[in-house]
């Protein structure tokens, strides 16, 4: 205290003062790096080592900014994030002078157009959800906004997203953690998601309420139920959200106490068996007044979804939709190995749930829809080719918001005002303005689809075949997709599975139980 003391008087005094304003902090950082002992090259090297920590934190930015090519970055890159951005904004997305991709390399994939361009095809497709037991089916346009929760996205950004889904006609995943205030501003339909922790509709002890949930279900907005098994980006994982975060607001959409934790199980209560989900499922579809109910996952055990086919042949009872969610699918924060080693990615698992619900001749009342990393007509296209109905997208649907991926979703810190809750950084995301780009960015999107449907001479895109579909093995042999992958015909896995790849996972499954065989 008696050096700092006679440092400022140094510095009142001396003609050189206002050098060492700036020198003298400075001097007491490093002398203070000197002498602590949390941190060793601090001890090493003081000052110094703090540039370490600086560029770290400049890092991402400087990469994103400065040092990547436009087909680099991850998860998306420069390019794919400029197509939403442009698309969002309305200003011109097309590209200059050609492919920038190597197309003798497994990168490039193509689409096969036709001689004969059918310009006369329909301006807009939507698809019928609900099966024969559905008294209520629902007309689902072909891109959504995919599950993604108050909590972990901002109010502003509900708003905003809810906002665009109502001006485009198109719905609005609530994600698992619940029905909020704010998912109901604008009117816009939602698909209610349930999780493990059934937010919205739970008994104290955090298990399944029929009577909150029939309360909430049979609301006109609401369209759709969707019963969360997985998710790609941290499939098999609960989570918790620490009481210090749950707010009033959090806390009146999850119907859990203010201030204690908050606790998602790894595994569903209200269910244990292929058997017992579809009961439940048909227990939804009731008390929501006989709306479509239907179940995402990310795949994992193949004979896990074969028990789930067998189950609904022996039981009758059907689920109106399956997503399937990829992989490469995003989350606001997930464990790194669960996000880099678990999960199916979206095509292997899409073409999976694919043959089993055709090969069990299921597919023509269970819809099947596709998830992750869906930003492009493109690659809706070959999403259609490989069973999907219709595609939802989360991340896309953040960069119509103005999302910059600078990689902070975890830390509270989004600097869009979209991943926080901090109203600070809400205020910057004007809800009248991006809830246009998000509308904009769904309608410039589909008809980015239409374009890919024309040039092939289709008249939708469920005639989209994998034969349509090519793809590198190498530099010197392509393929179309039906000769990389196996497609079952309708009804093969009830008459001949030994026909099928799918043999040893078929024996293994089951309709009284999840395990194997």
């Amino acid at each position: 205290m008696a050096l700092a003391a006679l440092s400022v008087l140094f510095v009142l005094w001396h003609p050189l003062r206002w050098g060492l304003v700036v020198t003298l902090p400075m001097l007491l950082l490093a002398a203070w790096d000197f002498v602590q002992n949390k941190h060793t090259l601090r001890r090493n090297y003081p000052l110094l080592a703090r540039v370490r920590w600086l560029m770290e934190d400049l890092r991402p930015y400087a990469r994103a900014y400065v040092v990547e090519g436009d087909l680099e970055g991850r998860p998306f890159n420069h390019d794919e994030r400029a197509l939403v951005y442009a698309r969002a904004k309305g200003e011109l997305d097309s590209h200059p002078f050609g492919t920038e991709l190597d197309v003798y390399s497994s990168e490039y994939e193509w689409l096969a157009h036709s001689i004969v361009p059918n310009e006369a095809a329909p301006t807009e497709w939507r698809v019928d959800v609900g099966s024969s037991q559905c008294a209520r089916p629902y007309s689902a346009a072909l891109l959504n906004i995919s599950a993604m929760s108050f909590g972990s996205l901002s109010a502003n950004a509900i708003r905003a997203l809810n906002k665009g889904a109502a001006a485009g006609n198109f719905y609005h995943d609530t994600g698992e953690g619940g029905l909020s205030r704010y998912h109901r501003e604008h009117g816009g339909d939602l698909v209610w998601e349930l999780g493990s922790g059934y937010f919205g509709c739970r008994t104290d002890d955090g298990r399944f309420d029929p009577a909150r949930f029939a309360d909430t279900a049979q609301i006109d907005q609401v369209k759709m139920v969707e019963i969360k098994l997985s998710q790609g980006a941290k499939p098999g994982h609960g989570g918790m959200l620490p009481g210090a975060k749950v707010s009033e607001e959090i806390a009146e959409t999850r119907g859990v106490p203010v201030g204690k934790d908050c606790i998602s199980p790894a595994a569903h209560s209200a269910f244990s068996t292929p058997i017992e989900l579809l009961e439940w499922a048909a227990q939804l579809r009731d008390l929501s007044g006989g709306k479509p109910v239907g179940a995402k996952l990310c795949v994992g055990k193949p004979h896990e979804v074969f028990a789930l086919m067998k189950a609904m042949r022996e039981t009758g009872i059907r689920l109106d939709y399956i997503v399937v969610d990829g992989a490469e699918g995003g989350t606001g924060a997930a464990p790194v190995e669960l996000s880099n080693r678990v999960g199916m990615p979206l095509r292997e698992g899409l073409i999976l749930v694919r043959n089993a619900l055709v090969g069990c001749d299921l597919k023509g009342e269970v819809r099947l829809a596709a998830a992750g990393k869906v930003h492009s007509g493109a690659g809706m296209a070959m999403n259609f080719g490989l069973g999907a109905d219709w595609c939802n997208a989360a991340r896309a649907f953040m960069f119509a918001l103005g999302c910059v991926q600078s990689m902070r979703c975890h830390e509270d810190t989004c600097p869009t005002g979209i991943a926080t809750q901090d109203a600070t950084r809400q205020r910057g995301l004007v809800v009248m303005d991006k809830a246009e780009r998000v509308t904009r960015f769904q309608r410039h999107t589909l008809h980015a689809l239409r374009e890919m449907v024309v040039a092939m001479g289709l008249e939708n895109p469920w005639q989209i075949d994998p034969c349509n579909i090519s793809e590198r093995w190498n530099n010197a042999r392509s393929d179309s997709m039906d000769t990389i992958y196996n497609f079952v015909e309708t009804g093969q896995l009830l008459s001949d599975p030994e026909s099928t790849q799918y043999t040893r996972a078929w024996k293994q499954a089951r309709a009284e139980s999840f395990a194997q065989a």
